[in-house]
């Protein structure tokens, strides 16, 4: 593993931690964005190239030298069929291996596009690694932030379900191990938080750490496909939004596995910790109603 990895969506949540942990292991890193998100990564001596799955012109310079990379779907890409012309180019440029970002149970919900893109991905004759990671914490900080930060609630439409919520540092961590290490290829890994949560859950832990009330509305499908389309969030993230969730709502999102802390060799953060971790982000504007005592 002498080559270059390739670190796709570099500038997201997932993406910028992967960045850091492959420089921190000694690591040659290629961060590749859409846009000027990529000048931190320069600044800091990394090299970035510009890159979009829909303009084959880019997969050329992106993956000169390469011999890994890590693999993730843009929001807006809700067709796996979309990811074909770049997979048969990383098959031409000899990449050795491919670390997909997936989804906790994919296997059993053709619904989201993770599952067909796993599919391809298999059928492509590159070597694979799937990271399947449960919902991450950081959406709460960042997709559905305004709603907590600006009115006290968090809004998604998971029901009662439990959900075992990983922060997106422990996700990269385990992905940049894959991407360092020989013995993973082809091969799946769930990996989980240390435990599985409802909203109220989230709420009230929120609620604890910010010292504002924060509550948990669960909305219905459709009233949240509303919220989230006046938000200006575009229809096809919307919709893959809600085959997440309503995987939730189901209770099909629980699981915890122990294969996090085996790959990365410690506990995975808790909630309570990343909340602690964000308690600024989510502090209460002027106008929010504190806690009850």
């Amino acid at each position: 593993m002498n080559g270059i990895v390739l670190v796709t969506g570099a500038s997201g949540n997932v993406g910028n931690e992967v960045v850091k942990q492959l420089v921190a292991r000694g690591q040659r890193v290629r961060a590749a964005t859409r846009t000027a998100s990529s000048l931190p990564f320069a600044a800091h001596g990394i090299d970035t190239c510009a890159f979009d799955f829909t303009d084959p012109a880019t997969f050329g310079p992106a993956l000169a030298g390469v011999d890994r990379v890590f693999l993730v779907r843009p929001p807006h890409m809700a067709k796996a069929a979309a990811f074909e012309p770049f997979l048969s180019a990383m098959h031409e440029a000899r990449v050795g291996h491919v670390v997909f970002l997936s989804l906790l149970g994919v296997e059993r919900n053709p619904i989201v596009p993770h599952h067909g893109i796993e599919k391809r991905l298999k059928g492509s004759g590159l070597g694979w690694t799937m990271i399947r990671p449960g919902f991450y914490m950081q959406n709460l900080s960042t997709t559905h932030l305004a709603d907590i930060r600006d009115h006290g609630v968090i809004s998604v439409p998971a029901g009662n379900g439990r959900t075992s919520l990983i922060d997106v540092r422990d996700i990269a961590e385990a992905v940049a191990v894959v991407l360092s290490e020989n013995g993973h290829l082809n091969r799946g890994y769930a990996v989980t938080g240390r435990e599985a949560i409802t909203y109220q859950d989230a709420a009230r832990i929120l609620s604890q750490v910010t010292g504002r009330e924060i509550r948990y509305t669960a909305p219905s499908g459709a009233q949240f496909a509303r919220h989230m389309a006046a938000a200006g969030h575009p229809r096809d993230f919307i919709t893959v939004m809600r085959g997440i969730y309503l995987v939730a709502k189901l209770g099909m999102a629980g699981t915890v596995t122990q294969e996090l802390p085996r790959l990365i060799g410690r506990p995975a953060i808790t909630f309570e910790q990343f909340a602690r971790d964000n308690a600024a982000l989510f502090g209460s504007p002027a106008s929010a109603v504190p806690a009850s005592a």
